[in-house]
């Protein structure tokens, strides 16, 4: 269960960068604001890191796929 909470909670924080850099794309842009790159390369991390997560619970059992049609 404290698996699927932290690939959920990932998952939040991706959209969460996701409308950061959102919001900055429609900003003007000043000098000292952080670059909309900052939160989409954040996003691509996240990204990353949930499907590697998803990868090693199914590899050991953690979680388990739907089971296919006949």
């Amino acid at each position: 269960m404290l698996f699927k909470i932290v690939i959920i909670a990932l998952m939040i924080f991706m959209v969460y960068n996701l409308f950061r850099a959102l919001l900055l794309m429609n900003k003007k842009p000043t000098p000292n604001q952080p670059s909309m790159t900052k939160y989409i390369g954040r996003r691509l991390m996240l990204s990353v890191a949930i499907v590697v997560l998803l990868l090693i619970g199914l590899l050991t059992g953690l979680i388990t796929p739907n089971p296919r049609p006949y």
